[in-house]
């Protein structure tokens, strides 16, 4: 696969701009539908499955969109070990 797309998605992931990778995602699809339509004697199941490929690393980078990093987590009072707040900050 392309390390293209990875940094691409690992810059949106970092500037937290969602609506682009959901745009990236959404062209994505777009491509892999309009390649898997087309009827002919060439051989696109390569290009097919390079643009699911990028797909699941765009699918990836919205994940990391939606968990929140350690340093977050803490900061909001939650532990490593738990998804619930700390009983010291939840009691304030």
């Amino acid at each position: 696969m392309s390390e293209a797309i990875e940094l691409i998605v690992d810059a949106y992931v970092k500037l937290r701009a969602r609506k682009a990778l959901e745009d990236l995602k959404a062209h994505r699809q777009r491509l892999a539908s309009e390649l898997k339509s087309i009827n002919t004697v060439l051989d696109l199941s390569s290009s097919i499955k390079l643009i699911e490929d990028e797909i699941a690393v765009v699918e990836a980078g919205l994940v990391k969109l939606d968990t929140p990093t350690a340093a977050w987590a803490s900061a909001l009072g939650f532990s490593s070990q738990s998804s619930l707040p700390k009983a010291s900050q939840a009691c304030k």
